[in-house]
């Protein structure tokens, strides 16, 4: 049987930064949402604990489109999926201006523009790559593509604080609605569905139901679910709450703005370096050294004093570790089960990840609305980044690489 051909080399580079284009704007958008609570709380009077709890439903609704939206872009191509993502999310900041309760909040940011931007994210984007790629190069086109997104947090906090100070929040939201359109004219180049290789498929393909049936069975898919739960719990936290915590601090906005992009920043590092690591090393101890590096972090952070730069190293270190953990959590998945079905099953982990988003970002309005800090969420924090670090340990990574090797 002759082997399929390989693709051109350049092909690689466009399909990985069409990607990584469309994560930088999708996530970009979604990870900025936090700097909208004070000034949509001022404005409005809708209350921190129920502008959290939009967002928090947001977290959830994210996690929840991406086992959907892969199993539709693994059977109908990813081109689609990417368009209606990016509309969605276009609409749900377009309409937000002209909420003016908590569920109408729920729907705008909470459904339609989380589903958008999850439609447009990890899941469907990696994905997307992986199918068009060689299994050398899956591991850095994954970290590019998330460095992608990362890159969106560094360009969209900044700028977004800075729309919100000359035109207000409802000013700012409109602009942000009209910013993700960018991505529209890019979700074209990923519309071809690529040829099928028969190494996606494996010996016994039975469809994406069996696939997933056969990874809620195996205890190392399970393990990596709980690690990821604990990523989304602090990530999420983090990127709704850190503007207020800035705020307890008596430190001005633009300290949380510049927080976020330094994180954003730092995590392009990061993800190229969890990139290129994945490609040398076990995934599940690059997880472990990453979960367990936050809890050192945050610990750090609570004795420091309150400053400006206390916040900004805080920012650069946590970033690094912020999303590189998609690189190897992907990289699992498609080591335990192929690609054929990665952006349904690596949906369901990003599932996971975002229920621990849910309660992350919930939580923690109700912990400032009760105890009037987020005291309390810290130590929750390093308590679940340790549990993270130990859980990844017992993944059988290197039995699954031995048994995914080509005869």
């Amino acid at each position: 049987m002759t082997a399929p051909a390989r693709p051109d080399p350049r092909t690689y580079w466009l399909v990985t930064l069409v990607a990584a284009a469309i994560m930088m704007v999708t996530m970009g958008a979604r990870q900025s949402l936090g700097l909208f609570m004070g000034p949509m709380n001022a404005g409005t009077g809708m209350g921190v604990v129920g502008i959290s709890l939009a967002l928090a439903i947001g977290q959830f609704v994210w996690g929840a489109v991406q086992p959907i939206a892969g199993a539709i872009a693994d059977r109908h191509g990813p081109g689609r999926v990417l368009a209606g993502g990016v509309l969605l999310l276009a609409l749900g900041c377009a309409l937000t201006p002209f909420v003016t309760h908590t569920w109408g909040l729920v729907l705008t940011l909470g459904v339609l523009a989380a589903a958008g931007a999850g439609a447009g994210s990890f899941s469907v984007l990696i994905g997307a790559a992986a199918q068009r790629l060689p299994a050398e190069k899956r591991g850095m086109a994954s970290g590019i593509v998330n460095a992608g997104g990362s890159f969106g947090q560094f360009l969209f906090a900044p700028l977004l604080q800075k729309l919100i100070v000359l035109f207000g929040w409802m000013g700012a939201m409109g602009s942000l609605a009209v910013l993700t359109l960018a991505a529209l004219p890019l979700t074209a180049l990923l519309r071809r569905q690529p040829a099928q290789n028969p190494a996606h498929f494996g010996p016994e393909d039975r469809g994406a139901w069996a696939a997933v049936v056969r990874a809620l069975d195996d205890p190392s898919y399970l393990l990596l679910h709980a690690g990821f739960f604990t990523c989304g719990f602090h990530i999420a936290f983090l990127v709704t709450h850190l503007p207020g915590e800035v705020r307890l601090c008596g430190l001005p906005a633009q300290v949380a703005s510049w927080s976020l992009a330094l994180i954003g920043l730092a995590n392009i590092a990061g993800s190229l370096a969890a990139g290129w690591c994945v490609q040398r090393f076990r995934s599940k101890y690059i997880l472990a050294w990453m979960y367990g590096s936050r809890a050192v972090l945050i610990g750090l952070y609570l004795v420091a004093p309150k400053s400006a730069l206390t916040f900004y190293v805080f920012a650069m270190g946590l970033g690094f570790t912020w999303l590189a953990t998609v690189p190897p959590t992907a990289g699992i998945v498609g080591k335990l089960f192929g690609v054929r079905y990665l952006a349904t099953l690596f949906g369901l982990t990003l599932l996971s990840h975002q229920v621990g988003g849910f309660l992350g970002a919930w939580l923690g309005g109700l912990a400032l609305a009760k105890l009037g800090s987020y005291q309390v969420m810290w130590y929750a924090d390093i308590a679940l980044a340790a549990a993270a670090a130990l859980v990844n340990l017992p993944i059988r990574e290197a039995a699954v690489r031995a048994q995914t090797q080509p005869v």
